[in-house]
């Protein structure tokens, strides 16, 4: 699949290749994910009459922008929400939004903590005793994710003279509409207001290093970096936006800006500069907690076990 296609004939190509696939292995319960794999996954389950659920983990840019595509695609979306078996949701205000639209039918839902979080992987660390805050985004490299914003609040911090670090991780070339190109990574690099790390397979050392995460999205289903940070304890700034703000705790786990603004995310970095270490150590307790109390990964796959078992 092509993330940022549109066209006709490379979407057609890619439910037929599902469609292939569906027919090749005969599952017997298939549990899809992502807008795409949703509605070609759930067309492809109808057609060959193979049970399925959807897991909205996200709105994505069918519901962020509007369109006559994209209204098309929220149609054809309820059709097959329709047809599945279950529908897992990762946050109330997603769950509402397909509500009011008509987009549930009378199918069985349940709401995730996201993904979930391995807690015995991303284990807890303490802060860094580094003096420079350091913050981390990580994330593909997309303007809906708010690399832009991010890049843009580390130029203002850098401007008054603060003494901080501000690292990017994540992929570049990301087949989408959105995307970040390589130019710019490299041009915030030259003026030394980011250090753009790459991609990497795992996210724990750059995770221990950083005193806190950073993720600007313009929306979310459950980010899994916040999560995974937080079980590390790392608290984080996330935008005030469905998805992002139910991944925090405001005030005691992390912290809100705005959308789309990076004068509201610089003044929260400096917000975050200001306090004392106690402060940031506590707040990344707390996100360690919430993370053990709530947000386990094995309660996600209990989820999943018990659809397959009603």
């Amino acid at each position: 699949m092509v993330g940022k296609s549109t066209g006709l004939v490379q979407e057609l190509r890619s439910l037929l290749f599902i469609w292939q696939i569906f027919r090749r292995y005969k599952p017997v319960f298939v549990f899809n994910f992502t807008i795409k794999l949703n509605l070609y996954g759930g067309l492809a389950c109808t057609v060959l009459r193979v049970p399925f659920a959807n897991n909205i983990s996200g709105l994505g840019t069918a519901f962020i922008y509007d369109s006559w595509l994209f209204r098309r695609v929220r149609q054809v979306y309820g059709w097959v929400n329709r047809r599945a078996r279950h529908l897992f949701f990762q946050n109330e205000e997603d769950l509402a939004v397909f509500r009011d639209a008509g987009l549930l039918g009378d199918r069985p839902m349940t709401l995730l903590p996201g993904s979930g979080v391995d807690l015995d992987h991303f284990a807890f660390q303490v802060l860094p005793e580094d003096k420079a805050i350091t913050f981390v985004m990580i994330a593909r490299l997309l303007g809906d994710k708010g690399v832009r914003e991010y890049a843009g609040a580390c130029r203002l911090l850098k401007k008054k003279g603060v003494a901080s670090r501000c690292l990017l991780v994540g992929p570049l070339g990301v087949s989408n509409h959105s995307a970040v190109s390589e130019a710019e990574v490299a041009g915030w690099q030259k003026e030394g207001i980011l250090d753009y790390r790459g991609v990497t397979d795992d996210v724990r050392p750059v995770i221990a290093e950083s005193h806190l995460l950073v993720l600007p999205s313009y929306r979310e289903g459950m980010p899994r970096t916040v999560l995974e940070a937080a079980a590390m304890g790392r608290p984080a700034i996330v935008t005030d936006v469905p998805g992002c703000r139910q991944a925090v705790e405001a005030g005691k786990t992390g912290w809100l800006c705005e959308a789309r603004s990076d004068t509201s995310l610089a003044e929260q970095m400096l917000n975050v500069i200001g306090m004392s270490a106690a402060e940031r150590q506590g707040a990344g307790k707390a996100a360690r907690e919430r993370m053990e109390a709530s947000f386990s990964e094995a309660r996600v796959v209990q989820a999943y076990l018990d659809c397959l078992g009603g």
